[in-house]
């Protein structure tokens, strides 16, 4: 699923079905229409993940509603999840989704099959759970909010041990919206060079400025939030792109991504064209008669660029010319001979 040179989309559907499935299935069409690589769910059982002395974290107090009865409130059911993955085959969309508990990874792997197991950022410092992960043997996806570089390798080092499978690291900041200046783009850099596998970013950044400059750092999988609407109410429709938006951010990402290259530095095909027309040439600074031995006072440099640059200018001195020159001409060495 990696394969492709281009940057993976992943359009984070999350828990913006607010719990139904006629939502979930809109979001699966969206992120069809936006043309993403893949369209991720959060599959968790009431009480799984969030207890009840769970207090709201800040993007959730305005919320007013106890944590673990919003939770409650946004869980699909798995019978619900079966249906979610065949419409995804159906309208040929990759389908992951992250576990919030071992039945739902176990259902995720043994029912779904699932080809990839995205872990949230959440599970970073559960050691047990990442083992058990890492040993279903299927390419991983880790987020890293909330952490920092040691326990980032604590949690590599578990799945690496464990799997033979790809496994690619994101950047990410667990705040909605996460602001711009904590955003951390260059972790990128940091967690590309510290581990020696594919890195991405898991934007919940406003805009696109952020995606865009993880690809430009090295970002192989981008993952950003959509809703059916910002307007509707839950804890990340207000941090996450509409429709609309989400299709611009795909193209916009795309359209960066050819920016790229491939990192060698030579005269693109378009710069070969305009070679002549850009570089400057050895010219004629006066005009030069048939026979002439040409001094410095002679020549000059300007455009266009026609055989000779003017690093050459020793194959041009002292040399005796074979034609006329008018002023601005071209010099070329097949209209030179050596002096005797």
């Amino acid at each position: 699923m990696f394969k492709s040179k281009k940057v993976f989309i992943i359009g984070e559907a999350g828990v913006n079905h607010n719990g139904s499935l006629k939502k979930a299935i809109k979001l699966i069409d969206i992120a069809v229409k936006a043309k993403v690589d893949a369209i991720k769910f959060q599959t968790f059982l009431p009480g799984e993940l969030t207890g009840k002395f769970t207090p709201n974290v800040n993007y959730l107090k305005k919320l007013k509603i106890k944590r673990s009865k919003l939770t409650s409130q946004l869980a699909l059911t798995f019978k619900d999840f079966e249906k979610i993955k065949k419409y995804c085959e159906r309208k040929k969309i990759l389908f992951l989704s992250t576990p919030d508990g071992e039945k739902s990874l176990m259902f995720l792997k043994n029912k779904l099959k699932v080809k990839c197991i995205k872990i949230g950022s959440s599970e970073i410092t559960n050691h047990d759970f990442l083992k058990l992960i890492s040993k279903q043997n299927l390419p991983i996806i880790l987020s890293t909010g909330i952490s920092n570089l040691n326990e980032v390798r604590e949690a590599y080092n578990i799945l690496k041990k464990n799997s033979r499978k790809k496994i690619v690291i994101l950047h990410c900041t667990s705040e909605y919206p996460a602001p711009l200046n904590e955003m951390n783009i260059k972790c990128i850099q940091t967690l590309k060079n510290s581990f020696k596998c594919d890195v991405g970013l898991s934007d919940h950044s406003l805009g696109f400025e952020a995606s865009i400059v993880a690809i430009a750092l090295g970002a192989k999988v981008i993952e950003k939030h959509f809703t059916l609407s910002k307007r509707l109410k839950g804890p990340d429709h207000a941090a996450s792109l509409s429709p609309t938006e989400l299709q611009f951010f795909v193209k916009t990402i795309r359209r960066a991504e050819k920016t790229l290259g491939d990192g060698v530095k030579k005269p693109t095909k378009s710069e070969i064209k305009n070679i002549s027309g850009v570089r400057r040439g050895i010219v004629a600074k006066v005009k030069i008669n048939k026979n002439s031995l040409i001094t410095s006072k002679m020549i000059t440099y300007k455009r266009p660029f026609i055989g000779l640059a003017p690093k050459d200018t020793k194959k041009v001195l002292n040399h005796i010319t074979l034609k006329n020159f008018q002023v601005d001409e071209p010099i070329k060495v097949k209209h030179l001979k050596k002096s005797e």
